[in-house]
Order: structure tokens, then sequence, then C-alpha cells
């Protein structure tokens, strides 16, 4: 609302879809706690049971944990608590149900054995601002 638009994320595609602001503080968080191959899709027109997918990975179970744990006090200060959590014992695919956006923190396993950027393939990708993206260490596993 005050912000500069510059600032805000675009959808890919070239629209300009201003994208809610507690997926870019759960891109923050998860970043700040060094997730690699973060991508937001937006599946509003593909999907009617959320808005968007936030999926990044981490290089452990604890790295898992310790993302997940920084998405979710980052977003309790914002007013926000997921209506759901799942996975957070074995850590291999944390899911993280806010509504309106589902938070997915993967082992680098479990997220190519899933590949939910193929199976959303249709959903439109969010670009990431840069101070998230100059965050990223690593590349997506093949």
């Amino acid at each position: 609302m005050g912000r500069s638009a510059n600032k805000q994320p675009r959808v890919e595609d070239g629209s300009d879809a201003v994208e809610p602001e507690n997926v870019m503080i759960a891109a923050r968080a998860a970043a700040e706690k060094k997730a690699t191959d973060e991508v937001v899709l937006d599946l509003r027109e593909v999907a009617s049971f959320t808005e968007y997918f936030l999926i990044c990975t981490g290089a452990s179970t604890r790295q898992v944990q310790a993302i997940s744990n920084s998405v979710e006090d980052e977003l309790r200060k914002a007013g926000r608590r997921p209506s759901h959590i799942e996975g957070y014992s074995s850590a291999e695919w944390i899911l993280l149900d806010y509504g309106d956006f589902i938070v997915h923190v993967f082992s680098a396993a479990s997220r190519r054995f899933y590949d939910l950027e193929r199976l959303w393939r249709d959903a439109k990708r969010v670009e990431l601002p840069a101070d998230v993206t100059s965050q990223r260490q690593g590349s997506r596993p093949e």
C-alpha cells in the first residue's frame, strides 16, 4: 500500500498482479535459514483449495525444521498461524497450511520425488524479490 510498486513481486508472465505480503514474509524467513530453490506458484487459476504455494528445500532434517520454524515464527509476528502442520517430526516434507497459501519445506530427495513444480506446471511462477533471491545458495537437485 505505501510501498514502491517495483519492490512487489510479480507473476513471471508479465502481468502486474501484486502477490500477497504473507507469502513474501514466509519466503524471506525461509531464505534467512538458507533454504534453497525457493519457488512461489500462483495457483489461483488452476486450483480452488489455495492461492499460492511456497516451495523450498533444506539440506538436512534439522535445516528443514529450522526453515519451518522460522516461517511459522515470522508469520506469527504478522498475525498468521497455520491451520494445519504436517510432517514436522520426520522433516522430509513439512507442510504449513495457511489457507490462502501453503508452505512446503522439503528435503532434497523428497522434493525430487514429489516434484510439485511438475505436478503444478500450469501454475504461474511468481518472481521473488531481490532480497530473497540474493540469499539463495545452491541449485535445485536434478
